[in-house]
């Protein structure tokens, strides 16, 4: 299974792909660990509006476990004009959605 597959980041400067693919090998780790198993993670990043020199992001990430699919826009949109924030937003409300589906799954 790939482990985590990108869209929309070769639209970004060098600098902040780098810092995408970071954060998002940080975050991959994190919610493989929640899963306990194998995860494909499709991480999609858009930008909404330029204003300036500023850009507004959203990204949206689905993960891909062998029993379940998980995604990130189920809690809210994450567009915001910072992409670090973006993405830590995005990764916060997956995480939350998991903890979710295995706190009802215990009851």
């Amino acid at each position: 299974m790939e482990e985590i597959q990108f869209v929309g980041l070769k639209e970004l400067e060098d600098v902040d792909q780098k810092m995408v693919q970071t954060l998002c090998t940080e975050y991959y780790d994190k919610v493989k660990r929640m899963l306990h198993n194998d995860v494909g993670m499709k991480i999609h990043i858009k930008t909404l509006k330029k204003q300036g020199a500023r850009h507004l992001y959203e990204v949206q990430i689905q993960a891909n476990s062998p029993t379940i699919k998980f995604d990130s826009s189920k809690h809210s949109q994450q567009a915001q004009w910072d992409l670090a924030s973006s993405i830590h937003e995005s990764f916060k409300n997956l995480m939350k959605e998991i903890e979710h589906h295995f706190h009802e799954e215990g009851k």
